[in-house]
């Protein structure tokens, strides 16, 4: 039996239908080399391209990572040193990165154009299957010793490049030092006992050889694995597959299988130690952690059964072993590493707590054994198996595509199993997986013995991770020595070699290469129309309410939505708090756990936040709101609607001892946001002067947020205290009760009648207050110029201008500079030879500010002064049409580019709400279109002036110290 849309390189193996995600998945063999091809047919015409290997490293040296990096450095087709940045200008592309996981490398992307898909399918191929692999790439990133000054042998010697720094950054962080730590110790032999990104201290050890090698071993398409959803055929995609690679290629027999573990016969105990700078203190720092290692992740019974058992224990405040972990005084807050983790070829499942101390490390153990063998022994209520049940089944029926798209969200659910050899179909479609767990739960001995086999399972690993406040020095310390030891052992040719090699390298960075090389799409191929969802308004009872029919699968959104009144400031101050809190609580007269324990059963989970915006036309006039929003099963509506309106109304505040825990938790996972999210809360602190929302934002969600944080979380160590903040939660939500309200709906239109209806007699009695005073923002200061200091290893730089807001005639040429900058200077000076991991501009029409940033970056000074050295350039000199379209394509791309049904919905709404309604934003698109040279200038000269210019950089105390003088005020996070 064939498949008539197979191509004739390929043998069909079978198709599949999973209608309750609308997709036939088909499956594929290339017939010479054996590579798989899984194509996801749907009428969507987001179409999704993945090509992914097993990549399974024996080291720490990242040379996976930094093949990713380099790979995509130019090809054979392709030979310019920058493809994959320069294709992100010459494409509409609605997605387009690469991974590195623990034993998988991909490289994936998504377009609704279908010129651009082919466009950018040539180009991934060849970057994947015929990659330069050029010595100055591994060297810019990768790593290479070069002199401090490039030119002068007698200066000191310092490792650079991206992934160098990248990771850096990313193990400055004591939650990636955690889970590497432990990975590290529960697979003692194979690939996922090394670092796939790479450790800094391990990865000049890897040599440009073994990198080529590394390529040559693993890259081939016998290795490979093709996956694509979409409406384009099968046939399609594979005539472009054989045609750009797969026809050069023969079958090479290759072994790189990932083996088992070999289990320990009894659990073992590890002390490590993370770095803290900056604070003297460590007490009640310490992570503890227990891991256990599973059964493998290709058997999708015994992934979904893990994750059930997991959100039994763990799920909400009341499951019973998540209850133990908030509640102890053995800790602060469960660890951010509960839960299972099934990326890896068998599974790890972890539990513990954080803000310990090493001496608690047995008493947390008990703790958690304690709560299993209980579990064990008498097993859990019923309803609570089900409403974890619940909440697997409602994750399978939802449509996402809001973070990215829909297609690579189904893709990369299947990659990781179908390259360990599991079913596809299986990993795709769990809808038979919960069918048979349904029954399975029936018997009250199922959770049970589940839980009583993770007891009974030896290859465990108790972790403690202790902080260390000078680990950060003594790693520098035997950097420098083994820098030192390199300088010394050089010879006058090697010391002319390095300093050679850095001129090649700058000048390899500073070529220009033809860009016509690549294919690329132009202002023509942009659609004419921005097609924005459109709600109906009607009135239930006295709330306005907004309904939007979308396809949703059979779930219903629900949004309440308050404005938030004049609030004096030590109540507006706790907004934030109110948002993190008031779900978390009890309600309608139930304790918080049985609160947990319904949203769980009713719903997919209610959350609430915050939403302040300035108006498009005057940056001291906003627009504050609070949000209350859930989803749920269609059959669920009613129960949705109920529980929406109790956590409004009732929300206990007077359950003290949640209040203190929920506060310790929100702390601990605001300060671990620093090292992941510092470019953003940099930016934020830089612009918070510019306006009344950027001074908000930099209070509510920012670095001052933090700070203030802290303080608040220390002073409820005081009884007074915390009853004072809980009755100011409470006097806070009574005044948002008396404010004005509305409703919006997300739902398939068969629900509307049914839903509407509900709503209705639920809120016919209820009605906010005619008062429209809104939230008064504090007053912008100004010129900022500040230097935050944590514990990294790495910076971010910000520096900000104060521009317009988003109706301005210059807003749209603003838009386009940022990118423009980001394209032609920014990337290059900052990244390729900065060697930080990321850097750019933006506009931001909240703040109105033109903001630049670089993210885990290894300099200060000098990337300040690229920001300003990129605005003499662009005025400086004459450009090309091309690098305009580029940027003007990559502004339109980013407004064109699609969500889920429920999230389009949701940004129509409320960017309406903020003054950005569709005609708004068609017409800011339209301008965008028509920006020239001269409005780029013109707007530069305009706002981006050094003597306005303010500054906020997040750095670590070391760093700041050796800097000369920056004029900054230091503040300490």
């Amino acid at each position: 039996m064939s498949n008539p849309q197979t191509h004739p390189s390929f043998e069909w193996v079978q198709n599949s239908s999973i209608p309750s995600l609308n997709i036939e998945v088909e499956i594929y063999r290339h017939k010479v080399t054996g590579a798989q091809h899984i194509h996801l047919a749907t009428d969507d015409d987001q179409n999704t391209f993945l090509v992914g290997f097993k990549t399974v490293p024996q080291d720490s040296t990242g040379v996976a990572h930094i093949l990713e990096h380099t790979s995509l450095c130019g090809s054979r087709n392709y030979p310019v040193r920058d493809p994959f940045f320069m294709m992100t200008r010459r494409s509409l592309n609605t997605f387009m990165n690469a991974f590195t996981s623990s034993d998988w490398t991909a490289y994936p992307f998504a377009s609704r154009n279908r010129k651009d898909f082919d466009n950018l399918s040539k180009v991934y191929l060849d970057a994947v299957f015929f990659p330069t692999l050029d010595r100055l790439d591994f060297a810019q990133e990768g790593h290479r010793v070069e002199f401090a000054e490039a030119d002068n042998g007698n200066s000191e010697l310092q490792f650079k490049g991206v992934v160098f720094n990248e990771m850096k950054g990313a193990m400055s962080s004591p939650v990636s030092t955690l889970w590497q730590t432990l990975t590290r110790e529960l697979f003692p032999t194979i690939t996922y006992h090394h670092n796939s990104g790479g450790e800094p201290a391990n990865i000049p050890d890897l040599s440009y050889e073994e990198l080529k090698a590394f390529h040559a071993d693993h890259y081939h398409p016998s290795n490979a694995l093709f996956m694509t959803f979409g409406d384009i055929s099968a046939n399609e995609h594979q005539a472009l597959f054989e045609e750009r690679a797969l026809k050069e290629f023969s079958h090479k027999e290759l072994d790189i299988d990932v083996p088992d573990e070999q289990r320990y016969t009894q659990p073992i105990t590890i002390e490590e130690h993370y770095a803290l700078d900056g604070e003297d203190e460590t007490s009640d720092k310490t992570h503890i952690v227990l891991g256990w290692l599973l059964d493998k992740s290709t058997d999708m019974d015994k992934v979904l059964t893990a994750h059930l058992v997991s959100g039994v224990l763990l799920d909400n405040g009341a499951s019973p072993l998540r209850h133990v972990l908030e509640t102890t005084e053995l800790g602060s807050a469960p660890s951010p590493l509960c839960g299972p983790q099934d990326s890896n070829r068998e599974m790890v499942f972890a539990c513990g707590i954080e803000g310990s101390n090493p001496e608690q490390a047995e008493a947390v153990e008990a703790l958690i054994l304690d709560v299993l063998k209980k579990v064990a022994d008498e097993g859990v209520e019923q309803e609570m198996v089900e409403a974890v049940l619940h909440q697997l089944e409602l994750s399978q029926r939802e449509i996402s595509g809001d973070g990215f798209p829909y297609g690579l969200h189904l893709i990369l659910q299947a990659l990781g199993p179908t390259l360990h050899g599991a079913d596809p179909v299986a990993a795709i479609d769990i809808d038979p997986i919960l069918t048979r767990l349904r029954e399975q739960i029936k018997d009250p001995e199922f959770i049970k013995s589940e839980v009583r086999a993770l007891l009974d399972n030896q290859h465990r690993v108790r972790l403690v991770m202790a902080p260390d406040t000078e680990l950060s020095s003594k790693r520098a310390a035997a950097e420098a020595e083994r820098l030192a030891g390199i300088k010394t052992r050089m010879n006058s040719d090697q010391i002319a070699e390095t300093i050679k090699l850095a001129a090649d390298l700058e000048t390899r960075q500073n070529q220009q290469d033809d860009p016509d090389v690549l294919p690329k799409v132009g202002l023509d191929d942009i659609p004419d129309e921005l097609p924005i969802p459109e709600g109906e308004e009607q009135q239930v009872g006295s709330t306005p309410t907004t309904w939007f029919s979308r396809s949703t699968n059979g779930i219903v959104y629900q949004d309440l939505v308050i404005e938030i009144p004049v609030l004096e400031p030590e109540l507006s101050g706790l907004l934030p708090m109110l948002s993190d809190i008031i779900t978390e609580v009890g309600c309608g007269g139930r304790d918080y756990l049985t609160t947990q324990a319904l949203q769980a059963a009713v719903t997919g989970g209610i959350g609430s936040r915050t939403s302040v915006r300035s108006s498009v036309e005057d940056l001291d006039s906003n627009r504050s709101l609070f949000v209350l929003s859930g989803k749920a099963l269609n059959r669920n509506h009613e129960a949705l609607e109920a529980l929406l309106l109790d956590t409004l109304e009732t929300a206990r505040f007077d359950e003290l001892p949640r209040l203190r825990e929920l506060v310790g938790q929100e702390r601990l996972h605001q300060e671990q946001s620093v090292t992941s999210h510092g470019h953003g809360l940099a930016m934020s602190a830089a612009a918070s002067g510019m306006s009344r929302a950027a001074a908000l934002a930099h209070q509510w969600q920012g670095l001052a947020s933090i700070k203030s944080l802290k303080g608040l979380d220390d002073s409820l160590d005081d009884a007074e205290m915390l009853s004072q903040f809980a009755a100011n939660l409470e006097q806070l939500r009574n005044q948002l009760l008396n404010a004005p309200r509305q409703l919006l709906l997300i739902g398939e239109s068969n629900q509307k009648s049914e839903i509407g209806q509900s709503i209705s007699r639920r809120w016919q009695p209820l009605s906010g207050s005619d008062n429209d005073s809104q939230l008064i923002l504090p007053k912008a200061t100004g010129t900022v110029r500040e230097a935050w200091t944590t514990s990294t290893q790495v910076n971010f730089c910000a520096r900000a201008y104060a521009a317009v807001p988003g109706s301005h005639a210059d807003a749209p040429a603003l838009m386009v500079l940022a990118a423009f900058l980001r394209n032609n200077f920014l990337h290059r000076s900052i990244r390729e030879q900065g060697g930080a991991y990321g850097g750019g501009a933006s506009y931001d029409a909240d703040s109105g500010a033109m903001r630049f940033y670089s993210y885990r970056d290894p300099r200060l000074s000098e990337t300040l002064s690229d920001f300003d050295a990129s605005i003499d350039w662009l005025l400086s000199n004459n450009h090309e049409w091309r690098t305009i379209e580029e940027a003007i394509l990559g502004v339109v791309g980013g407004i064109d580019k699609p969500g889920s049904p429920a999230g389009e919905a949701r940004v129509a709404f409320y960017a309406a709400l903020h003054g950005r309604t569709p005609e708004h934003r068609r017409r800011f698109r339209s301008r965008v279109l028509d920006i020239t040279e001269a409005d780029l200038k013109r707007v530069a000269e305009t706002y981006l002036k050094p003597e306005i210019a303010s500054t906020a950089v997040i750095t670590s105390s070391a760093i700041l110290d050796s800097q000369s003088d920056l004029g900054l005020e230091r503040i300490d996070l």
